[in-house]
């Protein structure tokens, strides 16, 4: 299964626009629309909660559904916009609310995570009005797919520079679409 976590709250997305043309070349795929989501951070009882089921290894439970649906899928797609040097928050939290230790993760006898998801790749797909920086989006999750999560491989798509005076995004946006459309996947 391939999932597709949409962190897109436009309509008219770039962000978005980018991922289906991933989308196309890969097949069907499940989306869940994070905007539409009733996503929260965790609290201290929401937390307590969490860790218990986790520590009762009873994943089956629905507070869990989004970890366990991301670590069933074979191929992961994200799209979350650049917004003020990182992505958007909602994103941050959907992270928060699938890292269950046992589902996506666990930890070896030294304490290091070792990953259970089953994905060969993560495709994070971004656009930026100006120029992308992938230190506070991009990074943090490669860094938590390949060290934690045990997805080996992860890809960055981007098209940036849309919103600078004299830059013609479409042009910028029709050429990230083709090389998606030759590239590899």
């Amino acid at each position: 299964m391939i999932l597709y976590v949409n962190s897109c709250v436009r309509s008219d997305s770039r962000t978005d626009r980018l991922a289906k043309a991933v989308l196309d070349k890969l097949g069907e795929y499940t989306e869940i629309y994070l905007p539409d989501e009733d996503l929260k951070p965790l609290s201290a009882d929401t937390l307590n909660k969490r860790t218990e089921l986790l520590e009762q290894q009873r994943y089956d439970d629905p507070m869990l559904r989004y970890a366990r649906q991301f670590a069933e899928a074979d191929k992961i797609v994200i799209s979350a916009p650049y917004w003020d040097a990182s992505f958007p928050s909602l994103l941050k939290v959907y992270l928060e609310n699938i890292y269950g230790v046992g589902i996506v993760s666990k930890f070896d006898s030294e304490g290091n995570p070792v990953g259970l998801c089953k994905a060969d790749e993560l495709i994070y797909v971004t656009t930026a009005g100006g120029k992308f920086f992938p230190y506070f989006g991009y990074d943090y999750v490669r860094t938590l797919s390949e060290k934690c999560f045990g997805i080996s491989k992860t890809r960055l798509i981007k098209a940036e520079m849309l919103d600078i005076a004299g830059i013609d995004p479409e042009k910028i946006m029709s050429e990230a679409i083709v090389k998606i459309q030759n590239m590899e996947i």
